[in-house]
């Protein structure tokens, strides 16, 4: 019971801390998403759904929340794809050479995300670098449009977050013992049958993380989607900036938040109940 109770004391600062910081200002935005919004004047103080069936029902809002999603699953599959080999090879490397990679993973967050995007702007406008390259070497006539596009926001989105897929994926992979590889190797299995059935089935954990981490990310994000999507390939964090800050209704943008919320949350949810069913089955 005394650990129990020394437990509770020392989480209940950081819980206060959590509930000041981010559970009460999402509260606060509650009674607002149900509010009205009167054009040129503001809310009424009339309580109506319509800023919730407006989202549900207006085509604008359902284009803008499945590219949203779209583009989360895009980047999390593409940095999954692209990390797991690269934390593979963390693993199996010298420690010299685990650190050179560790910390080429790592650079990128050090710098600014603005910075980041004007570097994917450089390379990708119509005038960019690779356009100019590909020009100059006879390759295309015309520009490529890589930018205001899903796939700008592919290739910028996924170079910002690759390295938080590959930073989850280290520990899970290091945790999968040798012995279990070397059983399933005194049985006849090949590479391939010990990556299938035995490495990836371990390693699902850190999978998972990895991709919600990845994903929800994604779909929040703000200021990358700003300047490589522009102002006509929206997002939902693009709109929902939009909403309270240049036509100030702040009803569908805290409404629209709560959708993100909701969708985030449903997406941990189930990726749990997944984790839950590949763990028993492997």
């Amino acid at each position: 019971m005394s650990t129990r109770l020394a437990a509770w004391g020392l989480m209940s600062p950081l819980g206060v801390v959590l509930l000041l910081i981010f559970v009460a200002p999402v509260l606060f935005m509650v009674p607002l998403s149900f509010q009205e919004y009167i054009p040129g004047m503001g809310t009424s103080g009339a309580w109506t759904l319509e800023n919730y069936t407006q989202i549900a029902t207006d085509g604008y809002y359902r284009e803008i929340i499945g590219r949203t999603l779209v583009l989360g699953l895009g980047v999390t599959a593409l940095c999954l794809l692209l990390g797991y080999p690269l934390a593979w090879c963390m693993t199996r490397v010298g420690p010299r050479l685990r650190l050179a990679l560790t910390l080429l993973v790592i650079f990128p967050m050090l710098l600014n995300l603005v910075v980041r995007a004007f570097g994917w702007i450089a390379l990708l406008a119509d005038h960019g670098l690779i356009n100019n390259l590909l020009m100059d070497w006879g390759l295309i006539e015309a520009p490529v449009r890589m930018m205001f596009n899903l796939s700008g926001l592919l290739v910028g989105m996924t170079h910002i977050y690759l390295p938080f897929m590959v930073l989850m994926l280290v520990p899970a992979i290091q945790s999968v013992p040798q012995d279990v590889h070397d059983a399933a190797a005194t049985l006849a299995a090949g590479r391939a049958r010990i990556f299938w059935s035995v490495t990836l089935p371990m390693t699902a954990p850190g999978i998972l993380a990895g991709s919600i981490l990845v994903f929800v990310l994604s779909i929040s994000a703000l200021v990358t989607p700003r300047m490589l999507g522009g102002a006509t390939y929206k997002v939902v964090a693009t709109l929902i900036y939009d909403e309270f800050l240049l036509t100030l209704n702040w009803p569908s943008g805290a409404a629209l938040a709560f959708v993100l919320t909701i969708i985030a949350l449903a997406v941990v949810a189930l990726s749990n109940r997944v984790l839950g069913r590949w763990g028993g089955l492997s």
